[in-house]
């Protein structure tokens, strides 16, 4: 990126209900970064925790904050899109932190250098209660049509692209719960396949324990949404093998 050229306004949509114990470090991890032209937008689920007073203590570091019911997760990132007013989109959950202060930078410098239509990197996991220790590494790869049916997908977290995409091809699929970041990734990668870069850096640190994971009931729900997902594509069953491989093998590969 040419040190004239103005900097694009990069987009980060958060999510939240009910998580006043992270909130503050999301927000910090934002505004934390080197790169001077963030928009962070809130889209809170009428949290009643405290989560929502956390939120407005820091409001000067916030661009927009939105409190209303909301019908699920990816529902709310639809309505974070359209309120965006970046070139650039990209999402970090309420229990999710950006790795370092340069890693927008990184990922603009990335984007506008390669002239691809998204990037995306490697995702470490770490305990809840002890954040700096990393139980899982989600260490992603150059993007290859094939792979998808090998049970590959990008973390979504570290995945960044254009808001013009996202118009071009659409919403997120509000009928699926758990797993419509899966359906989006492979809507716009093996579909109609968008040109992605990868970057081999950890871009993102995620909680373990998100919702997908949260109990029995999440797990299943989760494999059945996959399942239709992967039907939907053309994929069978040597790609849910695959998939669930792939997410037990990061468990042994933490560096």
């Amino acid at each position: 990126m040419n040190s004239k050229d103005p900097l694009p306004l990069v987009t980060i949509i958060t999510i939240v209900s009910n998580n006043v114990k992270t909130i503050r470090n999301v927000i910090q991890s934002v505004a934390y970064q080197d790169y001077s032209n963030i928009e962070h937008i809130l889209i809170d689920n009428c949290s009643n925790d405290g989560t929502l007073e956390a939120i407005y203590e820091s409001q000067e570091k916030i661009s927009l904050i939105v409190s209303e019911p909301d019908n699920g997760i990816y529902f709310a990132l639809n309505k974070g899109i359209k309120l965006s007013n970046g070139k650039i989109i990209g999402f970090l959950n309420s229990d999710d932190v950006l790795k370092s202060k340069v890693t927008i930078s990184n990922i603009v410098a990335e984007l506008v250098a390669s002239g691809s239509d998204a990037v995306y990197g490697d995702l470490q996991y770490f305990a809840k209660e002890r954040p700096n220790v990393i139980t899982r590494l989600w260490r992603s790869s150059e993007y290859s049509a094939r792979n998808f049916n090998q049970g590959w997908m990008p973390p979504h977290p570290t995945f960044y692209t254009y808001k013009d995409i996202y118009l071009q091809y659409g919403d997120f699929d509000v009928s699926y719960k758990i797993s419509s970041d899966y359906d989006m990734m492979l809507r716009l990668l093996y579909q109609n396949k968008i040109n992605a870069k990868y970057i081999p850096k950890v871009l993102v640190k995620m909680q373990r324990g998100g919702i997908s994971n949260q109990n029995l009931k999440s797990m299943i729900l989760k494999t059945q949404e996959d399942l239709k997902i992967m039907k939907k594509y053309g994929f069978g069953l040597f790609t849910v093998f695959n998939k669930s491989l792939r997410k037990f093998s990061q468990f042994f590969r933490l560096t």
